[in-house]
């Protein structure tokens, strides 16, 4: 029996997760995210799949971050008509996220054409449409955690909490064959130990093959300690300049948990207390799935919503959902704190904000998490002397301060350790998720545990071997 792995997307990149796991009787699609980039190549791959849709027998999806869901819509449109597996949470929350998904699609779109309509060229069409998504949640059905449950004929889905973001899934597929079976983990993203809110990652035993991310593979993150110390003194360091802290963010996950640090912060008199706004719909709706979830949460976040309410927010962050109170905040000159999506600026509110403050040396803007290359968000972080906001240049005059401790993804110590927790069995990894630089750099330290690791390429095919019967 032939049983093989198509690395169909996030393979030497970071986004775009999606991989086809194939038998002679089966074929499951591991993640089906959306690839960032410039706007005609983002569109030309993400139209396009490495296999036929109508083959697929079931879909899995990690967890509820675009980069790894956010494409089910094309998914559907292209004739897929199977179940798609994810957790509880998960489920609930790309109730939010592919909606807002397709509605962002509709929105740029009609922004480039109203500019082709001026050139003379022909209208385009959205990758897919608000409507697409919600027709494409029709599909999805809840597995729990722990719960091994039939995908397909030969293959079994069994989750386990992968500490990323709520609901986040290390994926195993334990796949039978006439010799006996293989059993392959995906961990695609991992999250790290001891983070506020999530639980953390579970280690799997007996794996056969991992899939492993590798977006810090080559870098070794602060200690949470450190960055609370380092976002206090950029918010009050900014506060005495009588600027505004502009925070680009992810609406999920992300905003959640600056939104714990900084209310923390002020109950413990560190920053002062001035005025904290959510500038998202969607962060406030994900928000909400978020306190309705909590018993997915660590034991010790979960003490805080029964004793407290709320440690999302403790009253002292505003949440916008109108567009016009999002505009007054363009005219405020006192000192604020800003948290909008989307976390790499490429599109949504964060843009508006971003284009009204980032000349002023009073501000400050403060990146939380990893910007792709080729993104408003690299270019920031990058410090470069001019970026593009809606085409139009800007003086990068504000401070930038970068805190990668904050991130949800396992550093390159994590990830080592992960590998070598799967156990003796282990024959093989294959790194993904990860600019080439990265995955290099953690190949290189897996290798020393004498595991073979690989690093495939985008459309790479790849045979897996079973154990041998006993």
């Amino acid at each position: 029996m032939t049983v093989k792995i198509k690395f169909c997307g996030g393979a030497r990149t970071v986004t775009g997760s999606m991989h086809l796991v194939s038998t002679d009787r089966s074929n499951v699609l591991l993640d089906c995210g959306i690839f960032h980039g410039r706007r005609d190549e983002s569109y030309d791959v993400n139209s396009n799949f490495a296999f036929n849709p109508q083959d697929l027998n079931a879909c899995i999806i990690s967890h509820a971050h675009i980069d790894h869901c956010g494409n089910l819509p094309t998914l559907i449109k292209k004739g897929y008509k199977s179940h798609i597996f994810a957790t509880p949470p998960t489920k609930e929350l790309c109730h939010y996220m592919l909606p807002d998904s397709g509605y962002v699609h509709e929105e740029d779109i009609r922004y480039v054409n109203k500019i082709n309509k001026r050139r003379g060229l022909p209208p385009r069409a959205p990758l897919y449409t608000r409507r697409d998504s919600e027709d494409a949640l029709r599909y999805i059905r809840s597995v729990e955690y722990h719960r091994k449950f039939a995908v397909s004929k030969d293959i079994d889905l069994t989750f386990f909490e992968a500490g990323h973001i709520l609901g986040s899934a290390v994926t195993i597929l334990d796949i039978k064959t006439s010799r006996n079976k293989i059993r392959l983990a995906y961990a695609v993203d991992l999250g790290r130990y001891d983070m506020p809110l999530l639980r953390d990652p579970e280690i799997p035993k007996d794996i056969d093959y991992l899939i492993l991310e590798s977006t810090y593979g080559g870098r070794a993150h602060s200690s949470i300690r450190e960055a609370e110390d380092k976002l206090t003194d950029a918010v009050n360091r900014t506060v005495k300049r009588g600027g505004k802290i502009i925070i680009p963010s992810f609406a999920l996950e992300r905003t959640q948990l600056i939104v714990f640090f900084i209310s923390e912060l002020i109950k413990r008199k560190k920053i002062k207390r001035i005025p904290i706004y959510v500038d998202s719909p969607l962060a406030v709706n994900l928000t909400k799935v978020f306190r309705q979830n909590w018993e997915y949460f660590d034991d010790t976040t979960k003490e805080a919503f029964s004793r407290e309410g709320d440690p999302l927010g403790y009253g002292n962050i505003k949440y916008i959902t109108k567009v016009n109170d999002s505009k007054k905040l363009n005219n405020e000159k006192r000192p604020m704190i800003i948290i909008s999506a989307s976390g790499m600026c490429e599109n949504g509110r964060i843009l508006h904000h971003l284009k009204n403050n980032i000349e002023s040396p009073h501000n400050t803007i403060l990146v939380i998490g990893f910007m792709a290359k080729n993104t408003l968000g690299r270019r920031i972080v990058e410090k470069e002397e001019t970026v593009k906001i809606f085409g139009q240049p800007h003086q990068l005059n504000a401070e930038v301060v970068t805190l990668n401790a904050f991130s949800s993804h396992a550093d390159k110590n994590g990830l080592v350790q992960y590998a070598k927790g799967c156990g003796g069995k282990l024959k093989q990894v294959f790194i993904v998720h990860g600019e080439e630089e990265q995955s290099e750099i953690l190949r290189t330290n897996i290798k020393k545990l004498n595991i073979k690791t690989q690093i495939p390429a985008k459309d790479e095919i790849v045979f897996l071997s079973s154990r041998e019967k006993r």
